[in-house]
């Protein structure tokens, strides 16, 4: 018997970047794509804090591009990058307070071939290597490609909505521990302790050296 799926709900996401990030982990995201549903387990995350943190979107104030960190919690807000890329974040906070979620990496479930046919790549079947599982969907950009996902069609989207095509649910999963390090892929800010991943799990993105806990102090300063 597969296990039930509860979207995650509002006051879940209306809460500190930090705390969601933590509790992000382990659950599922879901893409429902015609007759078929994509579904993968949340393993690495990062928090922007909105008007304080100047590696955030919303750091210099609301334009029309990142209006979604401004509104209600438990919206998607998908952004362009590099000319190549989408990247899917959750909205946090109460709203007209900026802050946000960034899911950088997933481990697949359900709906495999579709996210190698959306990804351009083949994999060999049944039995998938993690290698060629981590190749769909480890990254920000791969796991947008993998779940069709774009501003077009995703921006703004209920999260906590199953009706939307788009959302994130709870399958009862136990927590998982949870490893905190400095954001990757960025340069302001990439001090800061705010990326939070599954300890241990290969879906993870980044090298090695970027999967380490930190030390007690960072630790403290990024639970809230």
């Amino acid at each position: 018997m597969k296990p039930v799926l509860a979207p995650l709900s509002r006051a879940f996401f209306n809460r500190d970047p930090r705390r969601v990030s933590r509790e992000l982990l382990g659950k599922i995201l879901v893409r429902q794509r015609r007759t078929q549903t994509l579904s993968a387990r949340i393993v690495e995350v990062e928090a922007y804090l909105g008007a304080g943190d100047p590696a955030s979107h919303t750091f210099s104030g609301r334009t029309p591009r990142n209006a979604v960190i401004f509104g209600p919690p438990g919206h998607a807000y998908v952004y362009f990058i590099y000319g190549n890329y989408y990247c899917l974040n959750v909205s946090c906070l109460p709203d007209g307070v900026p802050g946000g979620v960034l899911i950088r990496a997933l481990e697949p479930l359900t709906g495999i071939a579709e996210m190698a046919r959306l990804r351009g790549l083949t994999l060999i079947g049944p039995e998938y290597s993690t290698r060629d599982l981590k190749a769909l969907t480890s990254g920000p950009g791969r796991l947008c490609q993998a779940l069709a996902v774009t501003r077009a069609e995703d921006n703004g989207k209920d999260l906590t909505d199953p009706t939307s095509g788009l959302y994130l649910g709870d399958d009862g999963a136990p927590r998982p521990r949870v490893l905190l390090t400095p954001r990757i892929g960025i340069v302001k800010a990439a001090d800061m302790p705010l990326r939070y991943v599954i300890a241990g799990n290969p879906f993870v993105s980044g090298p090695g050296s970027q999967n380490k806990p930190l030390p007690t102090f960072a630790r403290r300063a990024a639970f809230r």
